[in-house]
């Protein structure tokens, strides 16, 4: 339930602080006071869109915030938990609003997304405004009220469950037929580019061992006549560097323990007679692999260039014909088994067709005795909003042969007659604007659809009057039993059902306007409501304001 809302520095108003109580709120004040500017900062803290014309004159920012209180069991407390954002059943939404045209948004102090905001707003408030029945005319809004106002969560499982299992075995059947089969000349030229690269292409790495090899041959004598030098420089007696090194070791060791550097320098004498020991061994092997003859450089020549034949012929580097061989293999294999996965997916579908019909069939049965309920229940409510004679009809109708959707296999119609003896038809065809306020507020009432926490009615009860207008407030007040609603409105007769009443105030002076809120006590009401009757205070108004009042409160 909406706890409490803060407004700074936008439209109209500059600071406003209102605390909200569960039950039915009616907001009410003279024409241009501010009341639906409250409704407005709700939208925004809601995901709707923003832009700087809603900031307050001269202030740089509009700031707004709003409180809820969250039973354990609601949706947006589950959403919140999954988004990480839960606060031990509190909510705390906020959103600032730039000169500049940006805003960011706050949920329990985190920065989220519009996006974000806008879907746990959905679950949080939702708003009617006079315009509420547009949306009765679009399918998913008809949907919605069908079947979230139903008994028949079970039935929407078990067609959701059988409406993707269809899914899948059709997109996976339509990806085979994508996957055209081969023909007996494709599958015999697969096969040999498969057997060809098979017996033919060199294993992973090999090829660069190969082209390692052959650079190093094709420069083989400059590298033999290096080596020989290097073996020549090491090992020649008596002056080559080894002998050399070696000798001077065993001079410089004889006197290594008078002096701790010739012991030093003996020590890396040795090191290095060591390391030209090793690196005499490390020329002699190479000298030794050195193969310079003109048939190892033949054969070098005819092995990289068939490599490199077979990449230019499938049009890769020669390193990537492995791939190339994969790639085919799997082709192949899917070729060989495409019909036969083709058969058992029509025999799958086949059977999940008939399983997704039945699941269809059986939703459509409890849609069609909800639809009738609703239908009876709406049709009811009307006689008691100035309706009478009218007819409301929700209509289920069946089609086996459609293509199976999330939805099942029905199609919704709204038909209506707000007066006798007129046929219904479609709902926006024939009902006045203030007639389909009230129908839609009766749908409303009847369906009792609507997850979220707060119910905000935005001046729905426009061009009514007399006893339509108690109907109204009656209507009101047992739409928000067990949860929170709150209704701008400019007519006493709905005002006096409210179970609290906030009077919005406009005060303007030379060099300002300011909007502040008051919530009315018992007495204040009795004003309040005066003035809503007739604009004047006077003992009869007041008189006849404290009647509604007490009839009101003994209609519960």
């Amino acid at each position: 339930m909406l706890r409490f809302l803060q407004i700074r520095d936008f439209a109209i108003v500059d600071a406003l602080d209102l605390d909200l109580a569960d039950g039915f709120t009616c907001i009410t004040g003279e024409t241009g006071a501010g009341k639906s500017i409250l409704v407005g900062a709700l939208g925004l803290l809601c995901g709707e869109r923003a832009d700087s014309s809603s900031i307050r004159s001269g202030a740089d920012r509009a700031e707004l915030s709003a409180e809820f209180a969250l039973p354990p069991d609601h949706l947006a407390r589950a959403w919140l938990c999954a988004a990480e954002l839960d606060d031990s059943g509190c909510c705390l939404l906020r959103r600032v609003i730039a000169r500049n045209g940006r805003s960011r948004a706050w949920i329990n102090g985190t920065v989220v997304t519009l996006q974000q905001l806008a879907e746990l707003g959905e679950l949080l408030v939702e708003i009617h405004g006079q315009n509420e029945h547009i949306r009765l005319v679009r399918s998913d809004e008809q949907f919605r009220l069908l079947d979230g106002s139903g008994d028949h969560d079970a039935e929407l499982q078990r067609l959701d469950d059988c409406f993707r299992g269809w899914q899948a075995l059709s997109n996976e059947r339509q990806a085979l037929m994508d996957e055209q089969p081969l023909d007996a000349g494709e599958r015999n030229l697969l096969q040999y580019q498969v057997e060809e690269l098979a017996n033919e292409m060199l294993p992973a790495g090999q090829f660069t061992e190969l082209e390692a090899e052959h650079r190093m041959l094709a420069r083989g004598g400059d590298i033999l006549e290096t080596l020989e030098a290097a073996r020549h420089t090491l090992e020649a007696d008596p002056a080559g560097a080894s002998p050399s090194l070696h000798r001077a070791a065993e001079r410089l060791e004889r006197h290594a323990s008078l002096d701790r550097d010739i012991e030093a320098a003996a020590g890396l004498l040795r090191e290095a007679v060591i390391n030209c020991d090793e690196a005499l061994n490390s020329i002699q092997a190479a000298l030794a692999r050195l193969d310079l003859s003109p048939e190892r450089i033949g054969q070098l020549e005819r092995e990289l260039g068939r490599q490199h034949d077979l990449a230019r012929k499938h049009r890769v580097e020669p390193e990537q014909l492995q791939e190339v061989l994969d790639r085919l293999q799997a082709r192949l294999q899917r070729a060989g088994s495409l019909e036969q996965r083709l058969d058992e997916i029509d025999r799958e579908l086949s059977a999940s067709l008939r399983r997704y019909r039945e699941a269809a069939a059986a939703l459509h049965q409890r849609r069609a005795e909800r639809a009738s309920n609703l239908s009876s229940g709406v049709t009811a409510l009307m006689q008691e909003l100035g309706m009478a004679g009218g007819r409301f009809e929700f209509e289920v109708r069946h089609d086996p042969d459609q293509v199976p959707s999330a939805r099942g296999s029905d199609r919704l119609d709204l038909r209506v007659s707000a007066n006798a003896g007129i046929p219904p038809g479609p709902l926006r065809k024939v009902a006045s604007g203030g007639e389909l306020s009230r129908i839609s507020l009766a749908i409303k009432v009847a369906s009792r659809t609507g997850g979220a926490v707060t119910q905000v009615f935005d001046e729905v009860d426009a061009g009514i009057g007399g006893d339509t207008a108690n109907a109204v407030g009656a209507l009101l007040r047992s739409l928000a039993a067990g949860r929170q609603a709150l209704c701008v409105t400019h007519l006493a007769q709905v005002a006096v059902f409210a179970d609290q009443q906030v009077q919005v105030l406009k005060t303007t002076d030379d060099e300002t306007t300011r909007v502040r809120t008051n919530l009315l006590a018992e007495s204040e009401r009795v004003d309040e409501i005066a003035r809503m009757l007739g604009g004047r205070l006077s003992a009869q108004s007041r008189a006849h304001a404290s009647e509604l009042l007490a009839t009101a409160s003994t209609q519960h």
